[in-house]
């Protein structure tokens, strides 16, 4: 691993929610943090002077992980500032713009959907852990935010919880693959997380909630997710890889 105060994260998604969370965790450990957006200037800034409060250095980078134009810009940028990459935190995603039945699911949610969520951070994946092989970064790692989703039925966003199992797969087979290099891949398995993007559905799960769904009876919080990935970053896991983290409130058990 490089020095303390050479540590280089890039975090996806991470102007607001559980991204945002993340970079800034990660600052208060004095890791650097490359904060990609896709559309929010205003909330990246934002998350750049929490990341800056916290002790470390923030870099504000726009792009659209879903575009491999963007992609690429993304990582160049990112090694032209500061050389190297020692963690990529692949964090954006996103919902269909409307929740429908399967049967009605559009090829275009779908397309949209996939790009980001499994697509983008596929190749994003393949575009930095080339670098961290080049480079030679010596206890490189990949961490991917999946979700209960890629397990857990939800027919009326079929698309969402069929690009967080790809992403599951996805922290398989680079685990497998990366091995060889000391570069380790985790998966990070978020439940109910209180976010811009669960706020639509407040209600419904405050409901779900006070009536025992999950054995931990409360809402789960970005900084949750964020202790996870801190936990990886402290290379608190050294003798593990591929391996998946639940923050769920125990939801994946299987109760009678």
């Amino acid at each position: 691993m490089s020095s303390t105060k050479n540590r280089i994260a890039l975090v996806t998604g991470a102007a607001r929610g559980i991204g945002r969370a993340i970079a800034v965790a990660l600052a208060r450990e004095r890791w650097n943090v490359i904060i990609n957006y896709r559309g929010n200037a205003q909330a990246a800034e934002e998350a750049r002077a929490q990341v800056q409060a916290a002790g470390a250095r923030g870099i504000v980078i726009q792009a659209d992980v879903a575009n491999a134009t963007d992609r690429a810009r993304l990582v160049a940028q990112t090694l032209e500032t500061f050389g190297r990459i020692d963690l990529l935190v692949n964090n954006a995603g996103i919902a269909p713009r409307q929740r429908v039945d399967i049967l009605e699911t559009t090829e275009a949610s779908y397309d949209e959907v996939m790009a980001t969520n499994l697509r983008g951070p596929f190749f994003l994946t393949q575009l930095v852990a080339r670098k961290m092989i080049e480079h030679k970064i010596g206890g490189a790692k990949i961490v991917n935010i999946g979700s209960l989703s890629s397990y857990a039925s939800s027919p009326n966003r079929g698309e969402y919880c069929i690009s967080k199992a790809g992403v599951a797969m996805m922290t398989t087979l680079f685990a497998d693959r990366l091995s060889e290099y000391g570069i380790h891949v985790y998966e990070i398995r978020p439940g109910v997380i209180e976010t811009d993007l669960t706020s639509v559905v407040k209600a419904k799960y405050d409901k779900m909630i006070a009536e025992g769904i999950f054995p931990i009876r409360r809402w789960g919080q970005p900084e949750d997710v964020a202790r996870a990935v801190v936990a990886i970053a402290r290379d608190a896991l050294p003798y593990s890889t591929g391996e998946v983290i639940n923050v769920d409130g125990g939801f994946h058990l299987r109760r009678l």
